[in-house]
This record gives structure tokens, C-alpha cells and sequence, in this order.
């Protein structure tokens, strides 16, 4: 999967951003050895149920994937996709994989 355009990393502050109709949806990570901990994702009442955590989530997988890094899913919202996608298994984190069924 190719990476989302619209969608850029601001390592300094370790979130990804996607700015929709003058709002900001947020990915907040922490790196850690060998990967990112993607611990929150924010979208503003004004955009959701527009797909827009969904779509942050296959940038940031992507990414994850091209940079040879894991994920380490401490977010609810990335658990609970990578449970319904579990066609990115590779890039999570072995320690994570049991806990979310993978």
C-alpha cells in the first residue's frame, strides 16, 4: 500500500497529521527500539465517522512497513484495526500479536 499524500509526519513532536476542512486528525508515537508505539488517535468531532482514523492507520502502517520498523499498537482505536486487518500482521510488534488475536 502506498503512502497517503496528504498525510505528514512531524517527527519533532512524534504524531503523524491529516488536515481535512481546517481540522487535524493526530496519530501521537513514541519510538522505541526497532519500531513506533502509536499510543493515541485524535480526530475532531467535525470529522468523524468519515473514515479518517482508518485512513491515518494504513499511512501509518505503510509507513511503518517501508521503514522496516514494527508497530506496537497501545492505541484502542490501531488495536482494534489491526483486529480487523489482519493483513498487517508483519508489522506488529511479536509481543502484540498474541494479545490482539494476530
Amino acid at each position: 500500500m502506498s503512502l497517503d499524500p496528504e498525510v505528514r509526519d512531524d517527527p519533532d513532536a512524534r504524531r503523524y497529521l491529516l488536515e481535512i476542512d481546517g481540522q487535524t486528525a493526530v496519530v501521537t508515537y513514541n519510538l522505541v527500539a526497532g519500531g513506533l508505539m502509536v499510543t493515541e488517535t485524535l480526530v475532531p468531532e467535525a470529522l468523524e465517522g468519515r473514515g479518517v482514523a482508518s485512513r491515518l492507520a494504513r499511512h501509518v502502517l505503510a509507513d511503518v512497513k517501508a521503514r522496516g520498523l514494527v508497530i506496537l499498537p497501545v492505541c484502542p482505536f490501531f488495536a482494534a484495526y489491526l483486529q480487523k486487518h489482519p493483513e498487517w500482521v508483519e508489522v506488529v510488534h511479536p509481543a502484540y500479536r498474541a494479545a490482539l488475536g494476530l
